[in-house]
């Protein structure tokens, strides 16, 4: 729920995680359950969920690692698409190719260790090939998710005109 401006600039978010892995006999045993969960946000397709298939998973189903990810380039995105904006950097295509390591802790538990964005990026002119690669540093000073993380987010950009 992103619908709500506090007086102080606070945004909220809402959201329903329902588990719909019970096989009949709930938790009842590790092996006996599925890790299937449906997230839900009020006007928008539910999205299927699941964990990542070394964690007993459904790998066809989106599960917290990837999300982490998609909610870092996307953040990364949409930062650049605006900085390039306010920089007179007029962008006509991009697509991140990002990866993320995490690392398990040997005691049942485990966090991310970085993230690498490589967003190949292509601007209308030569001229401004220059603004586009600075506008990555301002992109990253102004993701909200990439602030929000105990890690390095790195970035390996590649700029490049339409008519190269």
């Amino acid at each position: 729920m992103a619908d709500r401006l506090t007086p102080l600039g606070e945004h909220r978010y809402a959201l329903t995680a329902t588990w719909t892995g019970n096989s009949g006999t709930g938790t009842s045993g590790y092996r006996d359950y599925r890790r299937d969960v449906t997230i839900e946000v009020a006007g928008k397709p539910d999205l299927l969920a699941s964990a990542d298939k070394p964690f007993r998973g459904d790998p066809a189903r989106w599960n917290p690692e990837d999300l982490l990810l998609a909610s870092l380039s996307e953040c990364h995105l949409l930062s650049y698409l605006h900085a390039c904006v306010t920089e007179g950097v007029v962008v006509t295509s991009y697509r991140d190719s990002a990866s993320g390591t995490m690392r398990e802790d040997g005691a049942g538990g485990g966090a991310f260790v970085e993230v690498t964005l490589r967003p190949e990026v292509v601007v209308a002119e030569t001229s401004m090939i220059e603004a586009a690669e600075r506008a990555h540093a301002q992109a990253h000073e102004w993701c909200f998710i990439a602030n929000s993380m105990n890690f390095p987010v790195r970035h390996e950009a590649t700029v490049r005109a339409a008519q190269d």
